[in-house]
């Protein structure tokens, strides 16, 4: 798919960038621990994990028109993270890197914070459906449901 290319060491400033504004954006409301959302995530440090290899770029792929939009992550038919930047939600890039993640990397499944109303609708409107199973996500007290295409 045009514009969507493997996420390369020269992405990790970019990458962290996008995951923690985007995931403070999503998730601040729903877990209500700035502790988290402002302590603990923080973006040079992830940028750090990407380029010294403690976190793997291997599974990510970019959005790139110019610059890096958004990212997905898949992994053995998951798609395990979906993210665009905050500024450019709304545009399609999140349909595009959803699309390329199903047609490209046989993703058919994910999981997705239970009070996430907005990307439980994303994922439906793409044909996901929920499967009924739920599970608490881990070291949280908020549940995670599975949905399959």
């Amino acid at each position: 798919m045009e514009h969507i290319r493997k996420a390369v060491p020269r992405d990790a400033s970019r990458l962290a960038e996008i995951l923690i504004f985007a995931k403070r954006t999503a998730y601040r409301t729903i877990f209500q621990n700035d502790a988290v959302s402002f302590g603990e995530m923080q973006v040079l440090p992830l940028a750090l994990d990407y380029l010294e290899g403690r976190e793997s770029l291997e599974p990510i792929w970019v959005y790139d028109d110019a610059f890096v939009r958004g990212m997905v992550r898949a992994e053995g038919g998951e798609v395990k993270e979906l993210y665009v930047d905050p500024f450019f939600q709304g545009t399609g890039i999140g349909s595009k890197l959803l699309c390329f993640a199903v047609e490209q990397l046989n993703a058919r499944f994910l999981w997705v914070l239970e009070k996430n109303r907005k990307a439980i609708h994303f994922y439906r409107s793409h044909g996901f459906t929920p499967t009924g199973e739920r599970e608490l996500e881990p070291g949280t007290p908020e549940y995670i449901i599975k949905m399959t295409r």
